[in-house]
């Protein structure tokens, strides 16, 4: 499925399904099936051309047509799949005639007017007619003759860090604006240095105001008694901005949301009492909001403590300073200079520079980027196609393109026109994939695979080859939006690995209009004007639900629910406005994540028969409905951050589609039976401490992350886990925990010897290796996609050091020892990729 398409790619594979003989259509009816299919494959080739073309120039009947199209493919599929949803009651299989009777009885929960084979029948001759009254319609109109794209299978390009830091440094360093903003904040004599002082940083979207300004905070704040950092945004709760604030300064009681706005005043201020305090509220565009904020923020601290905001809007930063003793930063475009070193960072390598031919080009490229970072980086993903730099007769017809630019007309609009060329050269699946991300948040840290395996369960991901791994696929997709710079990676702890990613705001307010006028996102927070011209929500998101709204469920009684396919909540009283599962019948995506929802919550969830992805991590409940085993299409199914949870119920192990499995290790008693999910690709934390549980895990043969956590390490248990372990020839990342006597692992260290697909190795708590693993010392080349290694050896030695320095892919290494045989050397040639090392010698 994509925004392009509709429902058109993962429609054609069910029509073709829906011929099988098992449902023993009378011929007629196959025959119009036949022509269905055969229409909607011509139509899915003309939606594709339409794709390519921006939206501003297309005809408008095109455009009209389109949408029809698109509509009508979500339309049939909701018809297809409710006919095609098998009935599994775990009893033998039924004969044809059996399970046509059984699918007839199912089907009459979802089609009161639909119980027989002669109404399914009159359904396809239904849409047969509409789609031949649209075909019609297309003869009559014109689309460009422009074929698709298909994006390759990439990885992260290795320069976007070394640009996101050449960013940094001219947003800071180079200008010399982080020395301007660290004088602004220490200036004075010894008295007004010691009050309270706020500085404002002001500036038009994409200057750079966050990257400066977080420069700055990680270069002072270790002079301080405590730091917090919140982002603010649009459309922001006071109470929201004060939990943040609490939880980064390190208050983490779980009834700060239960508690109201003067209360949470009155526990920061007393948390900040007599402190030397750093607090940055980034982006802030509500002057009546910085009016309570500032409530929280006693000018009689007398500590030397600092304020810092951030805004787009002149009239708020003069609010926020209004004392002479506070101050404004203007932020100011870069220079020709700076603009033009970080276009070429982007463009070309290091060593060659900006060829002599585009010069000319480039510098007139820049005037119209006006030196705004963002709209530069933007223009330079679209002239470096991959590792290729585009001709230069293409700079040209982008120059043209341009128009007026930033340098006239440094508005909002403009920069959205600027950032759409990036869109528009997208490939259509990669616009889908981006579009989504509107579902989510402003300045929200978006897990990556969270964001892909939602992508997998609304079908944007598709597969080609067989045996290929889905997961894999999505992550190519995630990859190449960060080296189009349409989204932000966020690095891990040790910086090696992109965990997550943000959306730049001005990005999201291009991809939120764009979704809003296709009818893509539905963004809802229970007001009655964000519910008054909605319908046929095809997604729904609800944010920035206040307490007292999120208390009625009233506002989406009047919205139609029936064509949802994706919910995703991101207040805990957005639960409130949550419509009866009973009304959602083709949902795929349910997403509750961080709601406290509790068990009462969770009726009639085993009616959701289409869901793919079942988000209820950190929602609090304590116990896993038995129902689940109804979803039988379920892919994902993520249990993480909730504590109380002591076991699964046994229906668990029905869910033979399910792809990833994600509970607490606090979870002590786990499934008979495990080895039945043979789709399993990812699981975690699970604790074991069964010989026959993970004997069984050697039955996922498509396993490709585990994380286990033993409690009691047995020499029987340690046999059986490397035996399982010697059967999983896909597994990529391995985590092992134990927390107890300290236990040596040489049985694993000696016996397992890892498939070649191995990324990360760690192991944690109590376990350690007498010496390094044989399956490193035998053969480190062997391991040839190993970046991430974790481990504790007894003794490291030089010839350790040498061995762990030929490992071909190694980025990131933690070794904990207890000895150290003499002066350790890394010879010349040794750790080729190695880009974060800790070592922690402990006494034994």
């Amino acid at each position: 499925m994509d925004l392009a398409t509709g429902a058109m790619g993962s429609l054609l594979p069910k029509l073709f399904e829906l011929l099988a003989d098992e449902y023993k259509l009378p011929k007629s009816v196959k025959e119009g099936v036949r022509s269905l299919e055969k229409e909607m494959k011509s139509m899915h080739a003309a939606l594709r051309k339409v794709a390519e073309v921006p939206r501003g120039q297309l005809d408008e009947q095109v455009r009209l047509w389109a949408a029809e199209v698109r509509e009508l493919s979500f339309d049939m599929e909701d018809v297809v799949d409710k006919f095609l949803v098998r009935v599994d009651d775990d009893s033998e299989p039924a004969t044809n005639t059996n399970k046509l009777k059984l699918l007839i009885e199912k089907m009459a929960n979802f089609f009161p007017k639909l119980k027989t084979r002669h109404q399914i029948a009159d359904a396809i001759k239904d849409i047969n007619k509409q789609v031949q009254e649209v075909a019609n319609r297309r003869g009559r109109y014109t689309v460009d003759n422009i074929v698709a794209r298909i994006a390759p299978a990439t990885t992260i390009d290795p320069r976007l860090k070394a640009l996101y830091t050449e960013v940094t440094e001219l947003v800071g360093i180079a200008g010399k604006r982080d020395h301007e903003l660290m004088n602004l904040l220490s200036e004075g004599d010894n008295v007004s240095r010691k009050k309270l002082k706020i500085v404002s940083v002001v500036g038009f979207g994409g200057l750079g105001k966050t990257t400066l300004v977080k420069t700055v905070y990680d270069k002072i704040k270790g002079g301080f008694d405590c730091s917090a950092f919140v982002p603010v945004g649009r459309n922001a709760d006071a109470n929201k901005v004060f939990i943040d604030i609490l939880l980064d300064l390190g208050m983490y009681e779980s009834h700060l949301t239960m508690l109201e706005e003067r209360q949470l005043i009155n526990k920061l201020r007393e948390r900040l009492e007599n402190k030397r305090y750093l607090i940055v509220i980034d982006d802030i565009w509500d002057e009546k909001l910085w009016e309570i904020i500032n409530l929280a923020f006693s000018s009689s601290n007398n500590f030397g403590s600092r304020l810092i905001t951030t805004t787009r809007i002149v009239s708020v930063s003069k609010l926020c300073c209004s004392s002479t003793h506070h101050s404004i930063y203007q932020m100011k475009p870069l220079s020709s200079n700076d603009s033009r070193r970080l276009l070429y960072k982007r463009i070309f390598p290091h060593e060659s520079g900006c060829p002599l031919e585009f010069e000319e080009v480039s510098t007139d490229i820049l005037k119209k980027c006006g030196g705004v970072p963002l709209a530069i980086i933007t223009i330079a993903s679209l002239l470096a196609s991959g590792q290729q730099v585009k001709p230069k007769d293409e700079w040209r017809v982008l120059l043209e393109s341009i128009g007026r630019g930033l340098t006239e007309d440094p508005s909002v609009e403009e920069m959205l026109r600027i950032l759409s060329f990036s869109y528009y050269d997208l490939p259509s699946h990669l616009k889908t994939c981006l579009l989504y991300l509107s579902m989510f948040p402003e300045d929200y840290e978006i897990r990556k695979d969270r964001l892909i395996w939602m992508w997998i369960s609304e079908s944007f991901v598709q597969c080609e080859k067989a045996g290929a791994s889905l997961f894999e696929i999505g992550e190519t997709y995630f990859n190449e939006l960060v080296n189009r710079n349409m989204i932000q990676p966020v690095y891990g702890y040790m910086g090696t690995e992109v965990k997550a990613c943000r959306v730049h705001d001005m990005v999201l307010d291009l991809i939120s209009s764009l979704s809003k006028v296709d009818n893509f996102v539905t963004v809802l927070n229970g007001t009655g004007d964000s519910m008054s011209s909605q319908s046929n929500i095809r997604r729904m998101s609800l944010q920035n639900v206040r307490k007292e709204e999120g208390c009625q469920a009233t506002p989406l009684e009047s919205v139609s629910t029936l064509q949802v396919r994706s919910i995703a909540t991101f207040e805990p009283a957005a639960i409130g406005l949550m419509p009866p599962f009973l009304s959602l019948v083709v949902l795929r995506v349910l997403d509750l994540n961080g709601c406290g929802i509790g068990e009462h919550n969770l009726g009639n969830l085993g009616s959701l028969l289409h869901l793919r992805y079942l988000g209820l991590a950190e929602t609090g409940i304590s116990k896993v409905p038995e129902e689940v085993g109804k979803l039988q299409f379920l892919q994902v199914l993520d249990l993480s951050s909730n504590f109380d949870i002591k076991e699964l119920p046994s229906a668990v192990i029905k869910l033979r589609r399910l792809m990833c499995l994600l509970i607490d290790s606090r979870c002590k008693r786990f499934l008979d039976g495990l080895g039945n999910l043979t789709s399993m690709e990812v699981l975690r934390d699970i604790t074991v401490d069964s010989i026959s549980t993970v004997k069984e895990l050697g039955n996922m043969k498509r396993l490709r992350e585990l994380g286990i956590r033993f409690d009691n390490l047995s020499l029987e248990l340690e046999e059986a886990f490397v035996e399982s372990l010697g059967k999983l020839s896909n597994i990529q990342s391995l985590v092992i925990n134990f927390d107890g006597d300290e236990i040596l692992a040489d049985i694993l260290g000696e016996r397992w010897m890892p498939p070649r697909s191995l990324q990360k190795f760690v192991t944690m708590g109590d376990v350690k290796f007498s010496t390094l693993p044989a399956w490193i010392r035998r053969n480190p080349s062997h391991l040839s996609k190993l970046s991430k290694l974790l481990i504790c050896v007894d003794q490291v030695g030089q010839e350790c050091v040498e061995i762990l320095g030929r490992l071909p892919a190694l980025r990131s290494l933690l070794l904990v020892s207890f000895r150290q045989s003499g002066p350790l050397l890394v010879v010349a040639g040794g750790f080729p990729c190695l880009t974060s090392f800790e070592w922690f010698c402990q006494p034994p």
